[in-house]
């Protein structure tokens, strides 16, 4: 994972975000897990109103990075019933999860200790400066 060409990772990130973001997915954050852990360099976790919503992101999240980086997640857990589907791409992990489940879960807690790298990812896509909170902007509105 810590071999692999950083801009490269990053880039495919960056996408998967966007791709995230474009199905509405909210409460997004991209945490640096890689100095923590083996697993992964970085964890994306995004919240989605209801189980459909959540397939709809993921299912997005991997068409946009098939048809333009031509890569494949090499595992994907839990996409029925869709509460939390995990799609794993070696050097990162994207959560998507209903809005009751990533509570009971709490990954940011478990993870409180990786920098949170969400400003560096999503601000380009929410209009928001690098300095501030990205995650205002990435909050449900109702």
């Amino acid at each position: 994972m810590k071999d692999k060409n950083d801009d490269s990772i990053e880039s495919r990130v960056r996408l998967a975000v966007q791709a995230a973001l474009d199905k509405k997915a909210f409460d997004l954050n991209v945490l640096s897990v890689g100095e923590l852990t083996s697993i992964a360099d970085f964890f994306i976790l995004a919240s989605a109103g209801n189980e459909r919503q959540a397939a709809a992101i993921a299912d997005a999240v991997q068409e946009t990075l098939r048809e333009k980086m031509k890569v494949k997640p090499l595992l994907v857990e839990g996409a029925t019933p869709g509460r939390w589907v995990l799609l794993d791409y070696g050097d990162f992990i994207f959560h998507v999860f209903t809005e009751d489940t990533r509570r009971f879960y709490g990954l940011e807690r478990l993870w409180g200790d990786a920098p949170n790298m969400t400003a560096e990812f999503a601000s380009e896509f929410t209009g928001e400066e690098r300095d501030e909170a990205p995650r205002r902007a990435l909050k449900k509105t109702s």
